[in-house]
């Protein structure tokens, strides 16, 4: 059996590795990223902002832990603020809350995000950005270029893997027990390859991304990217891996 390994944090690896189960697939679990709270920040004034956008599901679950913990009053400001979310997970985690959202894009990625945005809507104006201590920046630097300007709260954190795990999966790629890595971000394949050391990978083994701005991240450290989902959800990711596994000579 063919065996995936599933960078995401353990707590949110399951319905992947469920649909992966689904074609057959094993699936290793190893976290190259451990998701914590980032302390210091205060909620605020929702009303002070244009829009608020959130980047991912651990953005809206810290975000939202805080402000009805700290802020409940915010939570109807909220929902009736201009949000923008990136993908349907973080839309969806939002609609749990009764907020709703701008139009989803085609491409879940906060570049093809940004450029539906109207440019006249973030001209003179000011938002909030919900962040993760590794982000790439991409919505401050649009909103900065159109005009506009921000205010950004790092509310989680990436906590890179244990030196034990990582040992156990440099032993398991060099004793070929994984056909393919799997990541679902910028921050999994960054923490993955410089937790092992190395970006050269035994003859054989895939990588995968799942949008087009983890693969450009990869591609970047000089990895190859060799599948890459045409929608950029899990189970399209799963199909698309058990795919390109099956038609591996």
């Amino acid at each position: 059996m063919k065996s995936v390994l599933v960078t995401r944090p353990k707590h949110q690896a399951g319905p992947f590795v469920r649909e992966l189960e689904q074609y057959g697939l094993s699936s290793f679990v190893f976290p190259a990223i451990e998701i914590r709270p980032v302390p210091g920040w205060r909620v605020p004034d929702i009303r002070q902002f244009s829009g608020v956008f959130f980047t991912s599901p651990n953005s809206v679950g810290f975000f939202m832990e805080r402000l009805l913990e700290e802020a409940p009053e915010q939570l109807e400001r909220l929902q009736e603020a201009r949000v923008w979310a990136v993908g349907k997970t973080t839309a969806k985690d939002l609609a749990a809350h009764g907020i709703t959202t701008e139009p989803l894009s085609k491409v879940a990625d906060a570049v093809t995000m940004m450029q539906d945005i109207d440019p006249e809507i973030i001209r003179g104006n000011t938002f909030l950005f919900l962040r993760g201590n590794l982000s790439l920046g991409t919505i401050p630097e649009v909103i900065t270029m159109r005009g506009g300007s921000y205010t950004e709260i790092t509310v989680y954190k990436n906590i890179k893997p244990s030196a034990k795990d990582t040992e156990t999966i440099k032993q398991m790629l060099g004793e070929g027990k994984l056909s393919c890595l799997s990541f679902t971000s910028p921050s999994t394949a960054i923490n993955f390859f410089e937790a092992i050391g190395t970006t050269e990978l035994p003859e054989g083994v895939l990588v995968a991304a799942i949008g087009t701005t983890t693969s450009a991240a990869i591609e970047k450290i000089g990895v190859h990217v060799d599948v890459i989902p045409p929608y950029f959800d899990g189970p399209s990711f799963a199909k698309a891996i058990a795919e390109a596994l099956r038609n591996q000579p």
